[in-house]
């Protein structure tokens, strides 16, 4: 009889708690004798050497349908004289979870959000004043299971309604596991060893009983999942292999011990459960299968990554899930170089969802590495509608769902669509690259727009890093205007970044002074200042004003003249960082102003003052060719033979020599300026210079 009980460890407190004084713990209130039910010890050591159970977890004792054992019963007071048979309090507590479920399941169905919160609010409290009870008795095997129930219950609620696991969901999974070891009277120094050796004495304990196990893999599970969302992955791995019966260290493949954990099948007359193990389980390998696979595509291991994401398609995955895991594939696929699988499943994900995007911006990379330009576009401008739409998301489950366990979207992810600036940004410059001058001006004064009037405070270049800072984008806003022929709003554009970087300019003096000195690093307010002027001497170019043209380009390179290049050992290394201005690019600015006014006194008949420009600027950046061209044009036409000579021979040189990459990349409003003063036909320069040189003299 003792060993249907409780056990002998717990007889003292059975005693404690026995409804009627002097009854026996095993007998009724009328001397009949209890039946305990299949209560019986694990033999098996391994937590999964468990059969299917024969015996029921609590007698059936009518009318309840699961009386708890004396041990955990009190008295159910009626009125005297009523037929209405005694109740425990085990079954009230079982009831009232069972009702407490069923509220929630209620809420998760109701339409009405502020019904939906208040029935979940309700039962979260119902839960945890159950819990509350529970726990103000002494742990008892017989109540263990529904104890265990409610806190998983709990737990489950309590995460769902918060979107996260906090803290407090890691101290009640704590309390649960210091319950089920008080039973065993092996609690004490295990208190120390923390969740992962609490988890360990648990799990290894030879007599624990079957009736524990359903409820301890759901906390397992739980637990499982608080580690997989706080990135705890060496606790997740031996919790699994410890769930499994296999603490070596061969299996340490998470998706692996996922797939081998096989939690057991609740009874059919167990208290009820917002999620049961087995389901806990599958969003567990889903979310694990999908963060994995986002790490191997971040890190580069494409073909591992293709697996896990491969995983996690075929899994438990809800829409919003479904949609970032067909985006990643398509991001994988295209990095293999498989281009129309990629497309097929970015199809599939603006199918899939109403968060379009990730997937839009991702096809906006892949029509970009097909060549269809046309179509980049066109997905880059869905993008920019998509993120201005406000898509009202369906209610989450009250449930552990995968989205719970997914971390937020890195910079570097392929899943980081950014803001609608950025997206806008993203839209502009590809504009400007191609050539499409007036859609370019038009979608940066949108932006601008956008920056300025305050709906997005903050302006994040979008990725891939460094990306411009704002300056910059003012700069390729008024690159864009002049190139659509749109000098005059050009000048508005420069004349507004002007009266936002003016308040530097008094305190310029002292900065180089000390970059001279090598006590601060030079100055890089001066290289947007400058390039202002640059372009709006261009503007006057434009409009035809050229007095007012050459005193912009004058004042360029007053100011590039006076900054100091930030680290001349770094060279072009230096442009990676942002907001900094390389030494290259310096250089180009300097180029590119001497070759801009060289060409106002051209246009004026001051040929001289022309040569000193142009002979200066291939000084300043003696790889610039088009400085060097401009300069034997401009040498030819002043009659100095011998100095253009000698200047063709060395271009003539360099044009049969391989021509390489450059290791270094200039902003692009830079790049969009040097196309404007290229030097329009080379090879016809080269040629008629040729033919004009007199005949070698054979002796």
């Amino acid at each position: 009889m003792e060993e249907a009980g409780v056990g002998a460890a717990t007889g003292s407190r059975r005693e404690s708690i026995s409804p009627v004084k002097g009854e026996s713990p095993l007998l009724g209130p009328r001397g009949e004798q209890r039946s305990c039910g299949g209560v019986r010890k694990r033999r098996d050591p391994s937590p999964l050497g468990w059969g299917p159970r024969r015996g029921r977890a609590y007698p059936a004792t009518a009318p309840s349908r699961c009386p708890g054992p004396a041990s955990a019963t009190m008295s159910h007071q009626t009125p005297l004289g009523s037929s209405v048979p005694h109740a425990s309090c085990l079954d009230l507590w079982r009831e009232k979870n069972d009702q407490l479920v069923r509220q929630a399941k209620v809420a998760q169905d109701s339409r009405l959000s502020l019904r939906r919160q208040q029935l979940a609010q309700d039962a979260l409290e119902g839960f945890r004043g159950l819990l509350h009870s529970l726990r103000g008795l002494p742990a008892a095997v017989p109540v263990l299971p529904l104890e265990l129930t409610v806190t998983c219950n709990f737990i489950t609620l309590r995460a769902s309604l918060a979107q996260g696991f906090t803290e407090d969901q890691a101290q009640d999974i704590q309390q649960g596991l210091e319950r089920v070891l008080e039973t065993q009277e092996q609690l004490g120094p295990r208190l120390e060893c923390g969740l992962r050796g609490l988890w360990d004495s648990i799990l290894g304990y030879s007599s624990l009983l079957l009736e524990l196990l359903p409820a301890l893999h759901l906390l397992a599970g739980l637990q499982a999942a608080l580690w997989l969302s706080t990135d705890s992955l060496g606790d997740l791995t031996f919790l699994l292999q410890t769930l499994n019966g296999n603490q070596s260290e061969a299996s340490e493949n998470l998706l692996l011990l996922l797939k081998t954990w096989s939690p057991p099948a609740e009874e059919s007359d167990a208290p009820l459960t917002l999620q049961d193990a087995r389901g806990l389980r599958d969003v567990l390998l889903t979310a694990s299968a999908y963060r994995q696979g986002l790490q191997e595509l971040i890190t580069g291991s494409l073909p591992r990554a293709l697996s896990s994401l491969q995983e996690a398609a075929s899994g438990l995955c809800p829409r919003p899930v479904l949609v970032q895991v067909y985006t990643a594939l398509g991001t994988c696929l295209r990095k293999m170089g498989n281009p129309q699988r990629a497309l097929l499943y970015l199809v599939a994900a603006l199918k899939g969802g109403s968060t379009w995007g990730p997937p839009l911006l991702e096809a906006s990379r892949l029509y970009r590495q097909l060549g269809n330009t046309a179509a980049e576009l066109e997905s880059l401008e869905l993008l920019v509608e998509a993120l201005n739409v406000t898509h009202s998301s369906e209610a989450p489950q009250l449930l552990i769902e995968v989205e719970l366990l997914l971390p937020r979207p890195h910079p570097a992810s392929p899943l980081h669509c950014g803001t609608q600036s950025q997206a806008k940004y993203l839209l502009a410059s590809r504009c400007l690259e191609v050539g499409r001058a007036e859609d370019a001006a038009e979608h940066y004064l949108d932006l601008l727009a956008l920056m300025l009037d305050g709906s997005e405070p903050k302006f994040f270049p979008p990725p891939p890093p460094p990306g411009p800072c704002i300056p910059e984008v003012f700069l390729e806003a008024a690159a864009a205007l002049i190139q659509a022929g749109r000098a005059q709003d050009a000048l508005t554009v420069c004349e507004e970044l002007l009266s936002r970087t003016s308040s530097l300019l008094p305190k310029m003096p002292q900065l180089w002074e000390d970059a001279r000195k090598g006590t601060k690093e030079s100055p890089h307010c001066p290289s947007w200042v400058s390039a202002t002027y640059l372009l709006q001497g261009q503007a006057w170019v434009q409009l035809g004003a050229q007095k007012e043209a050459i005193s912009e380009f004058s004042r360029c390179l007053e100011l590039l003249f006076r900054a100091t290049p930030k680290d001349k050992e770094q060279g072009p290394a230096s442009s990676g960082k942002k907001g900094c201005v390389s030494d290259v690019a310096l250089q180009q600015l300097r180029a590119a102003a001497l070759i801009s006014r060289g060409l106002q006194w051209v246009a004026s008949g001051q040929d001289t003052k022309a040569l000193q420009d142009f002979l200066l600027s291939v000084q300043m950046c003696p790889g610039h060719q088009d400085a060097s061209f401009h300069l034997l044009q401009t040498l030819r036409r002043m009659d100095r033979r011998d100095e253009a000579t000698a200047l063709w021979w060395r271009l003539e040189a360099q044009t049969k020599l391989p021509q390489e990459n450059a290791a270094w990349s200039l902003p692009l409003y830079l790049e969009t300026y040097l196309g404007w003063i290229c030097f329009p036909d080379r090879e016809t320069l080269l040629e008629e210079f040729q033919t004009s040189l007199p005949e070698p003299c054979d002796l």
